[in-house]
């Protein structure tokens, strides 16, 4: 579909969407610059815990890390994406009602964190507990007020600070925490590291709402308000703890049938499947505002021209990044070690799911705010769907005899299944709703995935050193070169420059 602008004279109502897409633009250009950093900065750390720490001990790390971040969005109770509407629907000051979702979360955190704390098992399952895991549920703190501090600045349109926050503190301190307590101890080491790499993305993010909201002067609890904005929530919340969980639930359930060597070498491979998903979610605090805004002023054309024009970028960018990663998958995964090559199967579907995914999610920043309990529907339709089939093909495998990493990848393909389905309904909805097309689809995709595929193949026929240090790029440039010569218009360049 066209996004091209129609002629004729400007009105004020297309000089305001213009400049709602030069933000959704600059927004763009600052994520894609961080997911670079954070590229940069999640390999050292996977090699780190696979080479010296091992499968096992990094499967163990990332069955409780999900655990604790599953509780940790629950504690947010929607508020990451719902501030963005509790900001442009109040006569309050803004600092004052960033403060009481700051409440609500600390509130919520607690909670969490009295729970886990007493019972240990939930996050160990198939492991002792014997060492520093007593710390791992102090994080949910640091990781609810740090989503909260990110969205307040987002509403201002500052994304700076969530890139320096999440893909440079973040992602740099644990790969040096982890290397550096890799001395200290291989058993509490990673454990450790996230703690730390927590506790610096909360100041990161602290920091800058507080220079941008400044102190909360005369600011006092609203025990009503509080608890009306918590109920309020409730469905958000859930769609957030879905939509989290759907890339999370896969690792839990692979916990109940494999090792945790197992679950160790799928983690790596959902790890690097998932730094293209935060080109996908970094981009909700910018567009959260912009629709809450046009939704204000009624102007739901403007909604679905936004929502199609940012799905395209997302799937263009993820598409590109998911064959540059997935076609040289055994060199990837070969980086953490000899031992993770097996897992490069579930990496590739991992990565299709992440494509897939995209309308869903797009579609969803504006559902939350037009169809709040439809799309939570929708989405518990497709965590039932992912679990049947989870565990369908798990049992299917495991009665053909396939090897063990061959099963392991069965909840991967489970969870790109179940999101197109949720991908197509969500969209369906949306565009109801609307009156107006959402869907971000465009035939050139094809044209440059086949261009993207040649160049990979070739590729893979050369000594991995070259694979991995000339081909990725490669594969890079050529999906973007056909893609920015055939699928984009004029306001999708707008991504690209500066305005």
């Amino acid at each position: 579909m066209s996004l091209a602008p129609d002629a004729g004279p400007l009105t004020p109502d297309a000089l305001k969407d213009g400049a709602d897409i030069q933000a959704l633009a600059k927004g763009g250009r600052t994520n894609f610059f961080g997911f670079l950093l954070r590229l940069a900065a999640r390999i050292p750390f996977l090699i780190i815990a696979g080479r010296w720490y091992g499968a096992e001990a990094l499967g163990r790390f990332a069955y409780a890390v999900i655990i604790v971040e599953f509780v940790a969005t629950l504690a947010t109770l929607g508020l990451k994406r719902g501030l963005a509407q509790q900001l442009s629907s109040t006569d309050r000051p803004h600092v004052h009602v960033v403060w009481d979702a700051l409440l609500v979360a600390a509130i919520a955190s607690a909670v969490a964190a009295a729970i886990l704390a007493m019972v240990p098992q939930l996050m160990f399952p198939n492991s002792g507990i014997n060492g520093l895991e007593w710390l791992l549920p102090l994080t949910i703190f640091a990781l609810a007020w740090s989503d909260i501090s990110l969205a307040a600045l987002a509403y201002r349109l500052d994304i700076g600070a969530t890139v320096r926050a999440r893909s440079i503190i973040e992602p740099w301190t644990i790969s040096i925490a982890a290397f550096a307590l890799a001395f200290y101890s291989l058993r509490d080491g990673l454990i450790i590291s996230y703690v730390v790499s927590m506790a610096a993305a909360l100041i990161a993010s602290a920091w800058p709402l507080f220079r941008s909201f400044g102190w909360p002067r005369g600011w006092r609890p609203r025990p009503a308000s509080l608890f009306m904005l918590a109920r309020h929530n409730v469905p958000l919340a859930a769609a957030d703890a879905i939509e989290w969980g759907s890339r999370r639930l896969d690792i839990a359930i692979l916990g109940l049938f494999f090792s945790p060597a197992i679950v160790g070498i799928y983690y790596v491979a959902q790890q690097v499947a998932s730094l293209p998903q935060k080109l996908k979610t970094s981009f909700d605090p910018i567009l959260g505002p912009v629709i809450t805004r046009n939704l204000e002023n009624g102007n739901r054309a403007a909604v679905a021209k936004q929502v199609a024009q940012v799905g395209f970028w997302i799937i263009a960018a993820q598409a590109a990044i998911g064959l540059s990663l997935g076609i040289p998958g055994e060199g990837v995964m070969g980086l953490v070690g000899p031992n993770f090559v097996g897992g490069n199967g579930a990496l590739a579907f991992l990565l299709l799911a992440e494509v897939v995914a995209a309308t869903a999610v797009v579609s969803e920043a504006a559902l939350i705010y037009v169809a709040r309990h439809l799309n939570l529907w929708i989405s518990l339709g497709m965590i039932g769907i992912q679990i049947a089939l989870s565990f369908a093909i798990v049992f299917v495998m495991r009665d053909l005899g396939l090897p063990l990493l061959w099963q392991a990848a069965g909840p991967a393909i489970a969870l790109a299944l179940a999101l197109g389905v949720a991908s197509v309904l969500k969209a369906r909805l949306l565009a109801q709703l609307l009156h107006a097309p959402v869907f971000s689809w465009r035939w050139p995709l094809i044209w440059a995935a086949m261009a993207a595929g040649v160049v990979g193949y070739v590729a893979t026929r050369l000594p991995e050193w070259v694979e991995l240090a000339f081909g990725v790029p490669a594969i890079l440039l050529t999906f973007g070169v056909v893609i920015w010569r055939f699928g984009f218009t004029s306001e999708d360049r707008m991504l690209f420059r500066k305005a």
